[in-house]
């Protein structure tokens, strides 16, 4: 069994239309929603082997802001550039690489390819929080997924189960 953690990056700002769009900072919204879910992460007992992080600056950035709210120095951090726009398959391909000495993985990327992924990887639920995640995954959100693997290598379509589902909003509205 395995676990996996989606983080769709915090708001992004629009600010400076020159930016090249990797380049792009988090807006003054991003940088309140990033530790919140991080606290929530902590609270709700995530505790990631590895991360595995976009190289865009807002990727970065929400993981500086989460990271210390999760309370989990040394985790291990790796910036991989093929995260950036990626579409579910070059994501679930990653995610195949991953050695299987990591039990628990956090992904910080970007939609549509995080959305797809969880969608592809969960197949054909009717929960509530299966419908939530095929209408919207918004900056900031979060998909807990529990994989029935026993190693990476064979992640595959319809392998997980949507076991927790946040977003900045839904933590604001409490």
């Amino acid at each position: 069994m395995r676990t996996l953690t989606l983080l769709r990056h915090a708001k992004s700002s629009w600010d400076e239309p020159r930016l090249a769009d990797v380049d792009r900072p988090l807006a003054p919204r991003g940088r309140k929603a990033a530790p919140l879910m991080g606290r929530h992460m902590r609270d709700i007992g995530l505790a990631p082997d590895l991360v595995l992080c976009s190289a865009a600056v807002r990727t970065r950035e929400t993981l500086a802001l989460v990271l210390p709210e999760l309370g989990l120095p040394g985790v291990p951090v790796v910036y991989d550039a093929t995260i950036y726009e990626a579409e579910a398959a070059t994501l679930l391909a990653r995610l195949g690489r991953v050695a299987d000495s990591v039990r628990h993985l956090l992904m910080i990327g970007h939609n549509p390819g995080l959305q797809e992924l969880a969608l592809l990887l969960v197949g054909k639920s009717l929960g509530l929080e299966h419908r939530m995640l095929a209408e919207k995954l918004p900056t900031g959100g979060l998909v807990v997924l529990a994989l029935d693997i026993e190693a990476w290598s064979r992640i595959a379509a319809g392998s997980a189960t949507i076991t927790h589902l946040m977003t900045p909003r839904l933590l604001h509205d409490k």
